[in-house]
């Protein structure tokens, strides 16, 4: 199984259906509340490009964006291979 990543704020409705799409697909993944962790914010900007919405999703530690890109690749086929598993 993949490792993944997300960052998130608490008030995010993105960052729900994003990790509401993981969790359906039984994926777990490392979680990191900007909010209760504001320190990670510098490294997640870092990571992701200078990007600052939430939330941002790494996938094995490649950057795939955030809610919307993932239920692109979930849409086009793509998010599966990306996560290694056949659900």
């Amino acid at each position: 199984m993949a490792e993944v990543e997300i960052y998130t704020s608490l008030l995010c409705g993105f960052c729900y259906r994003a990790k509401r799409l993981l969790e359906t697909k039984g994926i777990a993944f490392s979680e990191y509340n900007l909010l209760a962790e504001p320190q990670r914010r510098r490294e997640m900007l870092e990571r992701a490009g200078g990007r600052t919405s939430v939330p941002q999703i790494f996938i094995d530690g490649v950057h795939i964006g955030g809610c919307d890109e993932l239920y692109a690749l979930e849409a086009a086929g793509k998010l599966n291979p990306l996560l290694k598993t056949a659900a």
